[in-house]
């Protein structure tokens, strides 16, 4: 199955996709400096959570998805080398909206897990939108 959604994203910044199902996906994250925020090596949460989300997306895999909710719980810390993979599955679908089940592991090793409530829109998030 091919990408249909979040086309342009940045996979320095939110992960390759590894393998995608009906209604899954396993994205894959490598740790960069870029990404750390001290000198012990820490990775900043926003960048573990952007691998979710994105494998949320990809999950629900539609030009017009948008997270809409997020109930996330960070379970350990990332370090810089680390190569984190999330794995998305949904859970409930219907009516446009989809509950994504997502946990990252590093070395299987969970570090997070989260539940994000997507929307499948009828038209682009921006269509009609004025620009700046």
């Amino acid at each position: 199955m091919e990408p249909r959604t979040h086309l342009q994203a940045d996979p320095h910044l939110c992960g390759t996709p590894v393998e995608l199902g009906q209604g899954s996906a396993r994205v894959a994250l490598d740790a960069v400096d870029s990404m750390v925020v001290d000198a012990q090596g820490l990775v900043h949460g926003g960048f573990v959570f952007g691998l979710a989300d994105y494998a949320a997306m990809l999950a629900v895999n539609d030009p017009n998805v948008v997270l809409g909710a997020a109930q996330t719980r960070f379970l350990k810390p990332v370090r810089r080398g680390d190569r984190l993979v999330a794995n998305a599955q949904t859970v409930d679908a219907g009516g446009g909206k989809h509950e994504v089940r997502v946990e990252a592991t590093v070395n299987s090793e969970k570090v997070f897990e989260g539940t994000f409530t997507c929307f499948v829109l009828e038209r682009h998030v921006l269509d009609g939108v004025g620009s700046k």
